[in-house]
C-alpha cells in the first residue's frame, strides 16, 4: 500500500519533470540548441500566475490568472529568443548553452527582487481536496496535474506532427540553411517555438505550485528535466513525459527505500544507464541530417 502511494505521488512529480522536459524537446526538435533556463522560466510563469491569482496581489480568479501567465511568459521567451538568443545564430551550440544559463541567473534574480526568496503559496481552487481508495490518498492537484501533461503532450505532438508551423520546426532543425532556401521562415519559427515553450513552462510551473511553497530556486528543478529528456531521447515528446515519469516515480521509492545520498542522484544514475546502453534515449529519434 505504501509502494502503491509513492507510485501516484510520484507519478504527479514525474508529470511536472516531463512538462519542463517538453520545453527542452520543443526547442531541440526547432534549432537543435538546449535551452538550460527552462527550469527558471518555468519559475517566473508560476511567480507571474502567483502575483495575478493571490488575493493579496491582483486577486484576479485562477483560470484567467494562469491563461494570463502563459501569454504574458509566451511573450517573454519569444523576445527572449528575438532579442538574445538570435544574436548568437549560427554559433558553436556551447555558446546556446553557456547564454542560457546566464538567462537563468538573471531570471531568478529579477523573481526574487519582484517575489522575495521567501517560499510563497499560490492559491488555487483544489488546494486541500484529497480522495480516498482502498486506503491510498489521491490528492485533486495530483489528478489535475496527470491530466493536464496528458492532454498537453498529445497536443504538443500533434503540432509538430501535422500543422505547417510543426513541421517547418523539424525541417529546420535537420538544415536551417536548406530550410530557408526552399522558403521556411525560420527565424519566425524559432521564435514560435521559444514563446510556446515559455507558456509550457509556466503551465508546469503552476503545476508545481500547486502541490507546494515557491521560491526563486525552484528553476533548479530543470536540471531534473533535463535528465527527463535525456532519458526520454531529446527527440522524442512522448519520450520526454516517459523520461519524466520514470525519474518522477523513482525519486520517491530510492527515497524510503535507499541510502540518502543514492536517493539524490538517483535521476542521474538513470540518466548515466540510459546513456550507456541508448546514447540516443528511450525513444531516440536521431537520423541521417537531410541535405
Amino acid at each position: 500500500m505504501e509502494l502503491l502511494q509513492l507510485i501516484i505521488g510520484g507519478l504527479a512529480n514525474g508529470c511536472i519533470y516531463g512538462l519542463v522536459a517538453l520545453g527542452f524537446v520543443m526547442i531541440y526538435k526547432s534549432s537543435e540548441g538546449v535551452n538550460f533556463a527552462q527550469g527558471d522560466m518555468m519559475m517566473l510563469g508560476a511567480f507571474i500566475a502567483l502575483g495575478l491569482g493571490n488575493s493579496d496581489q491582483m486577486g484576479l480568479p485562477f483560470a484567467v490568472a494562469v491563461v494570463l501567465a502563459m501569454i504574458l511568459m509566451f511573450g517573454i521567451s519569444w523576445g527572449v529568443e528575438r532579442v538574445v538568443v538570435r544574436q548568437i545564430f549560427g554559433q558553436p551550440q556551447f555558446a546556446l548553452v553557456i547564454l542560457t544559463i546566464a538567462l537563468g541567473f538573471i531570471f531568478r534574480f529579477v523573481a526574487g527582487s519582484i517575489w522575495g526568496y521567501t517560499p510563497l503559496v499560490l492559491e488555487t481552487p483544489f488546494a486541500g481536496q484529497n480522495m480516498r481508495t482502498g486506503g491510498i490518498v489521491i490528492s485533486l492537484s495530483d489528478l489535475v496535474t496527470i491530466g493536464v501533461t496528458l492532454v498537453l503532450t498529445v497536443a504538443l505532438w500533434s503540432f509538430f506532427a501535422f500543422t505547417r508551423i510543426g513541421l517547418a520546426a523539424q525541417a529546420a532543425s535537420q538544415n536551417q540553411m536548406a530550410a530557408y532556401i526552399v522558403g521556411v521562415p525560420v527565424m519566425r519559427v524559432n521564435s514560435l517555438i521559444w514563446g510556446l515553450s515559455g507558456a509550457v513552462a509556466t503551465v508546469a510551473g503552476v503545476l508545481y505550485a500547486t502541490r507546494g511553497a515557491i521560491d526563486p530556486n525552484i528553476g533548479l528543478l530543470g536540471i531534473k528535466a533535463f535528465a527527463a529528456a535525456v532519458i526520454g531521447g531529446l527527440g522524442s515528446l512522448p519520450g520526454a513525459l516517459i523520461g519524466g515519469l520514470v525519474i518522477g516515480v523513482i525519486e520517491p521509492i530510492a527515497g524510503r527505500y535507499a541510502p540518502g545520498e543514492l536517493a539524490k542522484m538517483s535521476p542521474y544514475i538513470i540518466m548515466l544507464i540510459v546513456l550507456v546502453t541508448r546514447p540516443g534515449g528511450l525513444f531516440s529519434q536521431i537520423h541521417m541530417k537531410k541535405v
